[in-house]
């Protein structure tokens, strides 16, 4: 996990803010024993706009000081310090996933009031859905910062004219370019894209034009032989048509 790529980087991002959402989600839940819902919150709000605090807020403090102990504090034990660069690198990419969550917390509310109006509300923060945070990561990721191998007071851009730029605590960073994944290289384990079935129709990930690398695709006829529309006869046993299909299955070359 030290090859430093931009890969990497959005596997330490993600797998850090994991870590602080599911721990989170946890103590909200009141399923861990150490932590519950942010006690910080229970009192105060603005009673002029007519909301006050209430509900569960998500402790987010515990989880991301939970992920800090869990991730960093190995990383750090390597070394006895976190100054050398892949591992300050990575100690950052670590902190920006767990500052996607955080960024990303938002404020729900209830109304309360005669008639369904909204006279008072009660307010919580809540997390966002991790799909959302993974999407917040993955637009880092396709615009991560590559650094210098050379590690000197801190992390610096290795673009010598945009170093004056500072380095986001959000952004994530990678100091060796990525390799080829369209074609199979043993040695880094890497199976390449040949064989694999993609989707003709799609325009992502799955699609046939990016996931074959512009070699273009085979297509072949699969037949699909299954029991269906099966009904019980009295008594006592289970009748099935025997059904066929055709599809079209494409592959990358």
């Amino acid at each position: 996990c030290f090859a430093g790529t931009k890969e990497t980087a959005f596997i330490y991002a993600v797998t850090a803010a994991g870590l602080v959402h599911s721990v989170t989600r946890s103590c909200s839940a009141g399923n861990m024993t150490e932590c519950s819902c942010d006690v910080s919150l229970r009192h105060g709000g603005s009673a002029s706009e007519g909301w006050h605090w209430g509900g569960c807020s998500d402790d987010i403090h515990y989880g991301m000081s939970f992920s800090r102990k869990f991730l960093d504090v190995p990383f750090k034990n390597i070394t006895g310090k976190s100054g050398s660069g892949l591992l300050a690198m990575n100690l950052h990419n670590n902190e920006a996933g767990r500052q996607a969550v955080a960024k990303l917390m938002s404020v729900d509310c209830r109304c309360h009031g005669v008639s369904g109006s909204c006279a008072v509300k009660t307010c919580w923060k809540t997390m966002s859905s991790f799909e959302k945070i993974g999407r917040f990561l993955k637009d880092k990721y396709e615009n991560s910062i590559q650094i210098s191998d050379r590690l000197k007071k801190k992390l610096r851009r290795k673009e010598k004219s945009q170093r004056r730029i500072p380095i986001g605590k959000e952004d994530l960073l990678y100091v060796n370019k990525s390799p080829n994944y369209c074609v199979e290289d043993q040695k880094l384990g890497i199976p390449g894209t040949q064989g694999r079935e993609c989707n003709r129709t799609s325009q992502g990930p799955d699609g046939c034009n990016l996931l074959c690398c512009g070699r273009g695709y085979n297509t072949h006829v699969v037949r699909h032989v299954e029991r269906c529309e099966c009904k019980f006869v009295w008594c006592c046993y289970v009748r099935c048509r025997r059904c066929e299909t055709m599809t079209d299955v494409h592959t990358c070359k």
